[in-house]
């Protein structure tokens, strides 16, 4: 019998340790605000501790996937913002995400005086979990004495949520949202500017309002305004699926920039700046007066910059182009000319996947139109020669198809052997030669 007692004392004890542990561990390694030295208090560990459940829908960034028979519903929610609304209402306002910085990048420290900054978020019939995710996670994850202030705009949103509810919940943060009511709709510059005339800190963030910043995202940001206040900072912008809510790291190998038509794009980094670093990928990537740091990152439908910037040239149209049975899109994937075009999860933010369908039925990314030179492919970028030939593909808006009028068969999805590139088929009909041809162009 005593040998029993004794067993099950240590068998207590150890899972009492047990249990001490994992708290350490999430402790340590999520709760960025027991870092401030400002807050010693173990409070805000225990709530992410507390918050925290590995089995819950999103955690750690984790694809939702809804069950079949919710499948019809998921389509008419999708609908209403153009994305998952049943996935992203499933998840916990204050999801956990990976921590995908480099080792380098997780061990700096920065100066305990940077300045302040006051964080602008426009919206404009925004989802409830996705606006409110995004305020949470910038107040989870930012330094208490660093994040001064919140300013939500809204540029005349017409959903009940969005007035007195809104305002309801904000009042109960521990970080000062104030929200702003645009009279009538202005656009996201305009909202923009409204925000930023009224903030009160030293330094103004524009954030999206269906973005998730992960630990770390704002203090190398403002590390570097603090060295020099002339800088204007991005950071890597990572990715979020509008359809099944997963966190997708981005590459610290691009930075974004503006081509000669004014269409925002990923770039690699240029060797000359691989050089002038001498290899260290945690230093920021100098494109012109920008810099580039931190670790935000963002859902379908963001870099609204880019539709800003840009403009229609005589009859072309700037396109993301989703196929009907994989919800994937063409996507350039940075690569090169004499290379084949790729196909990834579409992400609404532009960059790789803006394709202009021109008057003279061109697919085009920058200089490089969509070219096959035999049946079936396989389908690359070359240089446009506006001669039409192998780079004719004539849409149809109805049937939704591209035909590829040389070797009249129409794009179509990857094969098995190849699941990245799309390719060329016997036009049939089926979904999966259906193409929707989503305008990513706004005009001012």
């Amino acid at each position: 019998m005593r040998r029993f007692v004794y067993c099950k004392v240590v068998l207590t004890t150890s899972l009492v340790w047990v249990l001490v542990d994992v708290f350490l561990l999430l402790y340590f390694s999520e709760c960025n605000k027991c870092d401030n030295k400002k807050d010693h208090s173990l409070l805000p560990a225990l709530r992410a501790v507390m918050s925290r459940t590995q089995v819950a829908p999103g955690e750690m960034g984790k694809a939702v996937i809804i069950p079949k028979e919710e499948q019809e519903k998921m389509k008419e929610l999708f609908k209403i913002n153009q994305f998952n609304l049943m996935a992203s209402d499933m998840i916990a306002l204050n999801r956990s995400l990976p921590d995908v910085r480099l080792d380098g990048c997780k061990t700096k420290t920065y100066p305990d005086d940077l300045p302040n900054t006051s964080i602008v978020i426009v919206f404009h019939n925004e989802a409830w979990s996705t606006l409110l995710r995004t305020i949470h996670s910038a107040i989870n994850r930012s330094p208490r004495h660093l994040l001064l202030e919140i300013l939500l705009v809204d540029d005349a949103s017409e959903r009940d949520f969005l007035k007195k509810k809104l305002e309801d919940y904000v009042a109960t943060l521990e970080v000062p949202v104030r929200i702003l009511r645009m009279e009538q709709r202005s656009g996201l510059i305009r909202a923009r500017l409204r925000g930023a005339a009224a903030t009160r800190g030293q330094v103004i963030t524009f954030l999206d309002a269906h973005c998730e910043c992960t630990v770390g995202w704002l203090e190398p940001l403002l590390a570097r305004i603090k060295e020099d206040r002339r800088a204007v900072v991005c950071p890597i912008i990572d990715v979020i699926s509008d359809e099944t809510f997963e966190y997708m790291a981005g590459s610290d190998m691009t930075y974004g920039g503006f081509n000669w038509k004014l269409n925002f794009r990923w770039y690699p980094v240029p060797q000359r700046e691989m050089d002038r670093r001498k290899g260290d990928r945690t230093l920021p990537v100098r494109s012109g007066s920008a810099m580039c740091s931190g670790r935000p990152h963002h859902t379908a439908s963001l870099v609204e910059l880019s539709g800003w910037m840009s403009s229609k040239i005589s009859s072309t149209s700037s396109h993301q182009i989703r196929n009907v049975e994989t919800n994937q899109c063409v996507d350039n994937m940075g690569r090169k000319e004499n290379e084949k075009v790729g196909f990834f999860n579409c992400h609404g933010m532009g960059g790789n996947q803006v394709f202009s369908y021109t008057a003279d039925k061109e697919i085009r990314t920058d200089d490089l139109c969509l070219d096959a030179s035999r049946l079936n492919g396989p389908v690359v970028m070359l240089k446009c020669h506006h001669m039409k030939g192998n780079q004719m593909f004539e849409y149809d808006a109805e049937r939704l198809t591209l035909l590829h009028v040389n070797s009249n068969q129409c794009l179509d999805m990857p094969s098995e052997e190849d699941k990245m590139v799309p390719t060329l088929r016997d036009c049939s009909g089926r979904r999966s030669q259906q193409w929707i041809l989503r305008n990513m162009t706004l005009t001012v």
